[in-house]
């Protein structure tokens, strides 16, 4: 029996901001530790028996790179890392990864799960994997449901029928979304009602089957889109007209609602007790966190003062907090968050508000990752900006152009091979460069440390989007 990890890497974490942004979500941050949620959910089932070293991800176009560096850093070969134009929710997303696994020759159990879950005892869950595995030899699409410890309304249930023959697993009466507090607390007191985790197990050709039978427009829409799409350097790069003409629909109502009101629909349902959270606000993230003897959960430059029950967050600055409780503080380098540590389920409503307005802090960070480094911005006037830039080793920029702005480089460690015009040259720590407006260049890292230096553009436009590219290593020019 052979077992690929498919990982859904398609969310935003909109109730984590300012943490998550939308072009670096939380499944790509270390909120619990120093790897990040994505790199967690690899790492604990790769060295489980019968799970193969090699993943397939599935993950949005703008975090492509995000995602291929975050693999290389653990060591873990991507089967395929499968690119959405857009995301149409977990179905066509893994649609598209039974496409990827049957390609490679094998119908292999695929293990299917959210990239930002947090399993605490990895132990309990081999086991649960184990069932799932010969559920899934056997036919069924088996989920797993988390045995409840109190009356959540934050979570979809799943209702627990009669238990499988010769498994610890039961079938599945019904699923129900999100409920208010007195139904949650019935469903508790029942004990027929687990969390939904949205973690599956399943052939390709059963859930392919199934959507022939049931979703076949979602069906069309994916197979045409991975046949006609194209290998990228790692990615594969689906074709986006296709992918945006299937239906947008989860896992649950494409197919395992349906499943549950057939008799013989083979989706059952494993409970599952191994300290799990989908860590999706502050106050879940507090709960799983280490806390200090007040029960606070407190990270970089913070200092409390008759503080209690609290979480401090401090990216950038010192964050000072007195007399207070069950207060969520969260600072990053262009945002800070106060918010009832009871309430901050609302933090959407800020981003919702951010894109209202049109502005940027929902979407990146002041530090932004691209494929050769990262850049942060320090300064920004009408017509100049300041932006400090990281160059990682061997790395190199695009051979570029601007129509409206001139730029000038200043190597503070490191060196940079350069290319302006028709010339190449070296610039060496404390020395700098000029490139003038509508001259093509390149920077590139030639060393063995990260290239750090600082960049002043000024021009009359100062936008990201004033870049002509003629030549790029990472496959950006069209």
């Amino acid at each position: 029996m052979d077992i690929i990890p498919v990982i859904l890497s398609g969310g935003s974490g909109t109730r984590l901001w300012p943490l998550s942004r939308k072009l670096y979500p939380k499944q790509l941050l270390p909120l619990v530790n120093e790897h990040t949620l994505l790199q967690d959910t690899i790492m604990r089932v790769k060295k489980m028996p019968n799970v193969a070293n090699d993943v397939v991800v599935v993950c949005n176009e703008e975090h492509r790179f995000l995602v291929a560096e975050q693999l290389r850093q653990i060591d873990v070969h991507s089967e395929a890392i499968l690119l959405e134009p857009e995301g149409r929710n977990t179905a066509p997303a893994l649609t598209l990864a039974a496409f990827a696994v049957q390609t490679a020759g094998e119908d292999r159990i695929m293990l299917v799960m959210p990239a930002d879950h947090v399993i605490q005892d990895v132990a309990v869950f081999e086991k649960a994997i184990n069932i799932g595995a010969r559920l899934a030899e056997q036919g069924h699409i088996a989920t797993f449901g988390v045995v409840p410890d109190c009356a959540e309304t934050g979570y979809g249930y799943i209702q627990k029928g009669e238990m499988v023959e010769s498994s610890d697993a039961f079938n599945i009466v019904r699923f129900v979304e999100k409920p208010d507090a007195n139904t949650a607390q019935s469903y508790l007191d029942s004990g027929d009602y687990l969390w939904n985790s949205g973690m599956f197990m399943l052939k390709p050709s059963v859930w392919l089957q199934h959507l022939k039978n049931l979703q076949p427009k979602i069906l069309t829409s994916c197979e045409q889109s991975y046949t006609n799409g194209e290998k990228d350097c790692d990615f594969y790069r689906v074709d986006k007209a296709s992918f945006l003409s299937s239906p947008s629909d989860s896992i649950d109502y494409a197919i395992m609602e349906k499943l549950t009101e057939q008799a013989d629909g083979l989706a059952s349902v494993i409970p599952l007790q191994a300290e799990w959270s989908d860590v999706g606000a502050f106050a879940a993230l507090w709960d799983i966190a280490e806390k200090d003897k007040q029960g606070n959960v407190m990270r970089g430059d913070v200092v409390a003062v008759d503080v209690n029950e609290s979480m401090m967050i401090s990216e950038s600055r010192l964050v000072a907090g007195v007399g207070i409780d069950n207060v969520v503080i969260v600072e990053t380098a262009d945002a800070v968050l106060v918010a009832d540590k009871d309430k901050v389920q609302n933090v959407k409503e800020v981003v919702d508000w951010l894109k209202q307005q049109k502005r940027d802090e929902h979407l990146i960070h002041r530090r932004v990752f691209r494929p050769w480094g990262s850049y942060e911005g320090i300064d920004v006037g009408d017509r100049h900006q300041v932006k400090r830039i990281t160059v990682n080793p061997g790395a190199a920029l695009s051979l570029q152009m601007h129509h409206h702005r001139a730029e000038h480089w200043i190597v503070v460690s490191g060196t940079a091979k350069v290319t302006r015009g028709e010339d190449t040259f070296i610039v060496s720590e404390n020395e700098s460069t000029y490139i003038p407006l509508g001259t093509k260049h390149r920077l590139e890292n030639p060393g063995s440390i990260p290239l750090d230096m600082i960049e002043v553009q000024s021009g009359s436009y100062l936008g990201e989007d004033d870049i002509v590219r003629f030549d790029d290593q990472y496959g950006r020019v069209k």
